[in-house]
């Protein structure tokens, strides 16, 4: 991942994507090498800690328990209602943030006297925990779901902005230049040459989102609405049945990985080398 460094300075080299994505296509048979070293630390780690007589009540944390819990959640009608609710939250709040994001990208990318004046504060509020907008976000909005989808864009909206931002600075001035004697104005050159050579930096900012939003939608969902994942780990801590809540653990990041994984095969699908 580029460093946001390079947000301040425009580097005048091409750069391409492409090389990278073929540098991270390993096989899948590493891949479930590195799942099954994964699911055998997991064996290990907990069998070694929850099977003490003093950690006994945690038994629900080894795989055994676990994995039965998950396969009754697959079941069970609320786990799956808990699902489609996160998911959507996930998707209308990058949604949002995609919407204001974006264009903010381009422009600041585009304009160095917008990007020299919205650098300092976009940083700062970057710097901000997404979770320390909770109390606003329950000051600001009558109901917990409008809650939870503000607390998601503030979450994901700065690295959308920064990652576009840097695409529409990775581009060559050359090219901008030949399009300008062209005669070429502004929106000619963000229609015809800064889109389409952002659009790869674009799906990697949501990418990024994506795994932000993730990390944010959990403790948003404590906030008091009835359904979602974080509810449902809530509600298992409450229960003390810590079968389900590992089990809920594990829930998210099995959905997490499927959705990072699209997003990967889509940036791939749409990456490019313009030195090609």
């Amino acid at each position: 991942m580029k460093s946001t460094d390079k947000f301040s300075n425009r580097d005048t080299r091409q750069v391409g994507l492409t090389p990278f994505f073929k540098r991270m296509r390993f096989g899948w048979k590493y891949e479930l090498v590195g799942l099954g070293i994964f699911a055998v630390l997991w064996v290990v780690v907990t069998g070694i800690l929850f099977t003490r007589p003093e950690f006994s009540q945690f038994s629900g944390f080894l795989p055994g328990p676990t994995l039965a819990a998950l396969g009754d959640a697959f079941q069970d009608s609320r786990f799956w209602v808990s699902v489609f609710t996160s998911l959507r939250r996930i998707v209308l709040g990058i949604a949002i943030a995609s919407v204001i994001g974006l264009p903010l990208g381009i422009l600041i990318g585009f304009f160095p006297m917008l990007r020299g004046l919205s650098y300092s504060s976009i940083q700062f509020v970057r710097m901000i925990s997404p979770l320390s907008w909770m109390p606003i976000a329950l000051l600001l909005f009558t109901s917990f779901e409008s809650a939870v989808y503000f607390l998601i864009v503030m979450a994901t909206i700065c690295p959308i902005i920064l990652n576009t931002a840097i695409g529409v600075m990775d581009i060559n001035p050359q090219w901008i230049k030949m399009a300008l004697n062209q005669g070429a104005n502004n929106i000619q050159l963000i229609r015809t040459i800064v889109i389409p050579y952002s659009v790869p930096h674009m799906l990697t900012s949501l990418r990024l989102a994506l795994g932000v939003a993730w990390i944010v939608l959990v403790p948003a969902e404590f906030l008091g609405v009835s359904s979602g994942l974080g509810y449902l780990i809530n509600d298992a801590r409450d229960t003390m049945e810590y079968d389900k809540l590992m089990a809920m653990i594990i829930a998210i990041g099995i959905l997490g990985f499927l959705l990072d994984r699209m997003f990967q095969k889509l940036q791939y699908r749409f990456s490019w080398s313009w030195n090609e």
